[in-house]
């Protein structure tokens, strides 16, 4: 922020980083690196991003305390959740199978009068589709 503040507007940079304007000014003023709550955070976020990441995103805060309490990481559910919310981290709900074909069917099955011989000697002479999700009785 410092090296670009002669082109842009220190509100803009901050809003960029994520830091606050307040914030920026104290690090002027006292030269400080980030302390160690900071740092603290920071690992915290990697591991949680990295758990995330590990669940193929499919896991939410609960989920992701297990996996850190396996690893001898303890965080609190609300820590774990506002790190998520701060890396913008959201768990993508996993979709059910659903079964759409039942092979093992007792019903007739009609018979193949193209052979795969799909070429015509004119339009509308051959039509093909597959309609097997409409057939009464099987269950979907």
């Amino acid at each position: 922020m410092l090296e670009h503040q002669h082109r842009f507007r220190l509100l803009r940079m901050a809003a960029v980083f994520g830091v606050s304007r307040s914030g920026y000014y104290q690090w002027r003023r006292t030269g400080e690196e980030p302390g160690e709550k900071a740092l603290r955070r920071a690992a915290l976020d990697e591991k949680i991003n990295k758990a995330f990441t590990q669940g193929k995103q499919r896991d939410g805060a609960r989920r992701i305390q297990v996996a850190l309490a396996e690893n001898g990481d303890h965080a609190d559910l609300k820590t774990i959740l506002n790190s998520m919310k701060r890396q913008g981290l959201k768990a993508k709900a996993a979709r059910k199978f659903k079964v759409t074909t039942d092979s093992n069917h007792q019903l007739p099955v009609a018979p193949n009068l193209l052979e795969q011989n799909f070429s015509a000697d004119a339009p509308n002479q051959k039509w093909v589709g597959d309609i097997t999700y409409c057939v009464p009785g099987v269950q979907h």
